[in-house]
């Protein structure tokens, strides 16, 4: 399995959002870590539109958390970026294949089907129970200048 690149610039910018207190430019958000200002923005549009950050227009304006950060989980973040859907599609091959299919949904009955959705359950269970609060917590534990130093880096971007 492979997420777009787009959902590890979301999941650290709403982390870097987490310690900010004002709205950030696209441009400056981008700058951090040096990523395209335009695929960004595309990035950013879709936690809007899933209700994660809020945008503010003008000089003062840019993106910053809609909720608290305890509030999102990281499957929220996830799912704006890549949608719903689930991981594995079932074309329903063996409807092709020997024997009788009539009525047969092998989305329900196929073994390979049930597996491919218990692993994806288990993986949105496991996101779903994470939030950017706790990813917080476990960075700030581990890195304890992690605010201070994004706060300082976004300040000098601007």
């Amino acid at each position: 399995m492979r997420t777009s690149q787009g959902v590890e610039w979301a999941l650290h910018t709403c982390l870097n959002l987490s310690w900010l207190d004002a709205p950030v430019p696209t441009g400056v958000l981008a700058a951090f870590y040096e990523l395209p200002p335009a695929y960004l923005n595309k990035q950013l549009q879709a936690l809007v539109r899933a209700g994660i950050l809020t945008s503010t227009s003008g000089p003062r304006g840019g993106f910053r958390l809609a909720r608290d950060p305890g509030a999102i989980s990281v499957l929220d973040i996830v799912a704006a970026i890549e949608g719903p859907e689930e991981l594995f599609r079932c074309d329903q091959i063996l409807d092709r294949g020997p024997g009788d299919h009539a009525g047969v949904d092998y989305r329900q009955s196929c073994a390979f089907a049930q597996v491919m959705r218990g692993a994806d359950l288990a993986w949105r269970r496991e996101l779903a129970g994470r939030t950017v609060a706790d990813v917080r917590a476990d960075v700030e534990r581990r890195h304890p200048r992690s605010p201070d130093d994004t706060r300082a880096r976004i300040a000098e971007l601007r």
